[in-house]
C-alpha cells in the first residue's frame, strides 16, 4: 500500500485544488450545474481513492460533502454564500487531513461540527439554521444538534442497545459555561465527575482531549447510560459553578440508525469503487480520463528529491568540464580540445533539459490567493476582484519555494492598506469592487512579478513623516528624494514599526522582510504608486539560482565572479576620466554620473601589483541605479556552479556565494546589490 501513498497523496492534493478553483468559479455563477458537476466528480474521485486507501475519516467527509453536492445537481437545493463558506470549510478540513497524511499521520481530525452543518445544509430547510448556528458560536446558547449521533462506533452502539435492554435510559447532556468562565477545563471535570456518579459516560463532544485542553467555545455535550432522573440530572450539574444552562434530553436511537444506513450507503460506494479501480494508480488515470486531461501518458511523476539528487550531480561535472576545459587550453593537445569541445556542447544541451525538467509553473504558488483573497475580503469588509495573468509562467523549484511568503505579504499589504473600503471607494467615484491583479511573465533570463492594486496609492508626504521620525532618513535629505526613492523608504527595516500602520494609509509593516527575501533570491523589487489610482510593486527573480553566468574578474591576484544578469557593460576608462563629486571617484557614462566602487578596497585585497593609467570597471545595476566597479582585469564569461559558503560565513558583506573554477581556484560570487547604493 505504501508504494501507492505518494500517488495518492499527489492525486488528493491536486482533487483539493480543483475543488478549491471550482468552488470560486461557482460562487460567482451559482446556477452553473457544470461546474457542480466538476466539483463532485473532484470529491467522489477523492473519496473513492480515501476509501480504498484506507482514510475513512477523509472518505466519510467527502461522502458528506458528495452529499450536498448531489442535492444541488438535482436541484433539490440552491448554491449561496452561506453553503459556499460550509462547503469550503469541509474542503479545509479535507486538505488538513491530507497534510497530516503526507507528514506520517492517519488523517484523523475532529470534523463533527462540519458534518453536522453539512448534514443541516442537506435537510434542505435546516440551511439558514446551519449558518446562523455557525455565526452565534460565542452566544451561551446550548447547541440544537451536538452531533454525538453521527459519530458513534459501533461498539458504543453495541453498549446503548444492550443497556437499553438491561432498563437503562440513554440522555444526551447539553451544558453551557458563562462566557466569562476562566477554568472550563475544571468545570468540564466536575461536570464529569458528577454524572460518573449518575451513569457510565458514553461519549462527548467535543472529544475528552479536546475539552481537557479547552478546545472548545462554551458549549459541550455529553451521552450518558444511567437510571437517573433527567431533572435530577440537570439540577445536579447546575450545582456546578459557571454553569449557565443544562439540557437533558432522551438520546435517540432512531437518528443513529439512521446514520448508519448512511455509512452503509458510503461503505457501499466505496466498495463499488474498490471493485471498479485496482489500486490507486489505476484511479488516477481513471480520474484524469474523466475530468483532467492536463496530464497526458507522455508525463510521469519524478520524486523532487531524485531531481535535486540529479542536479547536485551535474553541478559537480559542470565544475570538472571547466576543470577539463583548463587543462586542454594549457596542453593545446588538438583530440583533446576536439573531445572537450564536443563534451561540452553535450553537457550544455544536458543543462537546458535538466533545468527545464525542475522548471515548473508559478501556478503552484499563485493558486492558493483566490482562497486568501476570498477570505480575507470578507474579513476586512472590502470587494475584492483578484485578477491572475501570466500563472502559467515557469520558474525553477528552487525560486518557487521561496517566493510565496513575500507574495502573500505583499497581497495580504495590498487588501488591507491599498484597496479601501466600498463606502470610501464610491465616495472617490470608484467601483464599490476593488481590482487586485498578480501577474507574472518572462523576459530574458528573468521572470518578472507585478501586485498592482487600484486603491489608495501610498502618500509620498507621510512616508517622509514617518521616516524622518523613525530615522530612516535625515530632514535635509527629504527634499532631493525621488518618488521612487520616497516608495523605497517603506521597505527598509528601520520604517516597519507597528504604529505605521495606522498613520501611513498607504503601506508599511514588515515589508523588509520581502525585499530581503527577493534580494537573497537575486532579484529585485520595485514600487510605482499614484494617489487614489494605486499601487504597483514589481519583482525581479533570475530563472535559476544553482548554476549562473558570470563574468570572472581578477582583483590583484584574487578571482572573483560577478553574475551576468547585474552587468550592464564593461568599461576601459583611462584616469583622466575619472573625476570627483561629493568626494567620490565618479565617470560619465553615457551622460549619466556613475560612482566608481574599487573592489579592492572593498575585500581589502592586499596591493601586489601597480595600478596603470587605465582603469577596467563593471558597469552594474540595481534597479534604476548604476555603479562601476572597479578591477584589475577581466577574465572572461563562464557558467559556474553557486555553492553557499555555509552557516559560519553566511553573513560576509557583498558575497553572496563561492564556486570552484577550471583550475581547481576557488572564486568569490559577488552580490553586486550589496554595494550599489
Amino acid at each position: 500500500m505504501n508504494e501507492y501513498l505518494e500517488v495518492f497523496i499527489e492525486e488528493s492534493k491536486e482533487h483539493i485544488q480543483a475543488l478549491n478553483d471550482n468552488l470560486l468559479v461557482l460562487e460567482k455563477n451559482p446556477t452553473d450545474i457544470s461546474m457542480v458537476n466538476e466539483i463532485f466528480r473532484s470529491a467522489h474521485t477523492l473519496k473513492g481513492m480515501s476509501a480504498t486507501m484506507g482514510y475513512q475519516d477523509l472518505a466519510n467527509l467527502t461522502h458528506k460533502l458528495e452529499n450536498v453536492l448531489d442535492a444541488v445537481r438535482n436541484n433539490q437545493l440552491q448554491v449561496h454564500s452561506e453553503m459556499l463558506d460550509v462547503v469550503f470549510e469541509a474542503v479545509d478540513h479535507l486538505e488538513e487531513m491530507v497534510v497530516d497524511i503526507a507528514s506520517g499521520g492517519e488523517g484523523k481530525r475532529d470534523v463533527e461540527s462540519v458534518v453536522a452543518k453539512l448534514q443541516a445544509i442537506e435537510a434542505g430547510e435546516q440551511v439558514v439554521e446551519a449558518s446562523s448556528t455557525q455565526a452565534v458560536t460565542t452566544t451561551p446558547s446550548v447547541q440544537t444538534d451536538s452531533g454525538l449521533s453521527s459519530s458513534l462506533d459501533e461498539f458504543e452502539i453495541a453498549v446503548l442497545k444492550e443497556s437499553e435492554e438491561k432498563g437503562f435510559q440513554s440522555v444526551e447532556i447539553k451544558v453551557s459555561l458563562r462566557e466569562d468562565c476562566m477554568l472550563k477545563a475544571a468545570r468540564v471535570y466536575m461536570v464529569f465527575e458528577i454524572l460518573e456518579q449518575e451513569g457510565e459516560v458514553i461519549k462527548s463532544n467535543p472529544l475528552v482531549q479536546d475539552l481537557e485542553e479547552e478546545n472548545f467555545e462554551q458549549n459541550f455535550s455529553v451521552l450518558l447510560v444511567t437510571k437517573t432522573e433527567a431533572e435530577v440530572l440537570r439540577q445536579k450539574v447546575l450545582k456546578v459553578s459557571e454553569v449557565e444552562e443544562v439540557v437533558v434530553e432522551p438520546f435517540s436511537m432512531e437518528q443513529v440508525s439512521s446514520n448508519q444506513q448512511v455509512q452503509k450507503e458510503a461503505l457501499a460506494s466505496d466498495e463499488t469503487n474498490k471493485a471498479s479501480k485496482d489500486a490507486p494508480a489505476k484511479n488516477a488515470s481513471n480520474s484524469k480520463e474523466a475530468g483532467n486531461v492536463k496530464l497526458g501518458n507522455k508525463t510521469i511523476r519524478v520524486n523532487i528529491d531524485r531531481l535535486d539528487a540529479l542536479m547536485n550531480l551535474f553541478e559537480e561535472l559542470v565544475i570538472d568540464r571547466g576543470r577539463l576545459e583548463q587543462i586542454s587550453v594549457n596542453l593545446k593537445h588538438g583530440e583533446l580540445q576536439e573531445t572537450v569541445e564536443r563534451m561540452s556542447r553535450i553537457s550544455g544541451d544536458l543543462q537546458n533539459i535538466i533545468l527545464n525538467m525542475r522548471m515548473v509553473p508559478i501556478d503552484q504558488v499563485f493558486n492558493r490567493f483566490p482562497r486568501m483573497v476570498r477570505q480575507l475580503a470578507k474579513d476586512l469588509g472590502k470587494q475584492i476582484n483578484l485578477e491572475i495573468v501570466g500563472a502559467e509562467t515557469e520558474l525553477d523549484r528552487t525560486v518557487i519555494d521561496e517566493i510565496g511568503d513575500p507574495l502573500v505579504h505583499l497581497i495580504r499589504n495590498s487588501l488591507d492598506h491599498g484597496v479601501e473600503k466600498p463606502d470610501a471607494r464610491v465616495a472617490k467615484g470608484k467601483p464599490a469592487e476593488g481590482n487586485v491583479t498578480l501577474l507574472a511573465y518572462h523576459s530574458g533570463n528573468h521572470v518578472f512579478i507585478e501586485i498592482s492594486d487600484d486603491g489608495a496609492g501610498i502618500n509620498k508626504e507621510k512616508v517622509i513623516n514617518k521616516a524622518i521620525s523613525n530615522g530612516v532618513i535625515k530632514e535635509d535629505q527629504a527634499s532631493s528624494l525621488t518618488d521612487q526613492q520616497v516608495y523605497q523608504l517603506i521597505m527598509e527595516s528601520g520604517f516597519s514599526t507597528a504604529e505605521t500602520i495606522s498613520d501611513v494609509s498607504g503601506r508599511g509593516v514588515g515589508l523588509d522582510v520581502v525585499k530581503n527575501t527577493i534580494e537573497s533570491l537575486g532579484g529585485t523589487i520595485s514600487i510605482e504608486s499614484e494617489i487614489d489610482k494605486g499601487s504597483v510593486f514589481s519583482i525581479q527573480l533570475p530563472l535559476t539560482l544553482s548554476i549562473i553566468s558570470v563574468l570572472l574578474v581578477e582583483v590583484q591576484k584574487e578571482k572573483y565572479a560577478l553574475p551576468l544578469s547585474s552587468i550592464i557593460e564593461t568599461v576601459v576608462v583611462h584616469k583622466d576620466e575619472i573625476m570627483q563629486a561629493h568626494k567620490k571617484s565618479v565617470i560619465d557614462f553615457r551622460g549619466k554620473v556613475v560612482p566608481l566602487i574599487p573592489l579592492k578596497d572593498v575585500f581589502q585585497v592586499p596591493t601586489q601589483l601597480e595600478q596603470d593609467d587605465y582603469y577596467s570597471i563593471v558597469i552594474v545595476r540595481k534597479g534604476e541605479k548604476m555603479a562601476g566597479l572597479i578591477v584589475d582585469s577581466f577574465i572572461g564569461q563562464q557558467e559556474v556552479v553557486l555553492k553557499s559558503l555555509g552557516e559560519y560565513l553566511s553573513d560576509v558583506f557583498a558575497i553572496s556565494g563561492a564556486t570552484i573554477l577550471g583550475d581547481g581556484q576557488v572564486a568569490l560570487i559577488i552580490d553586486s546589490n550589496a554595494l550599489v547604493k
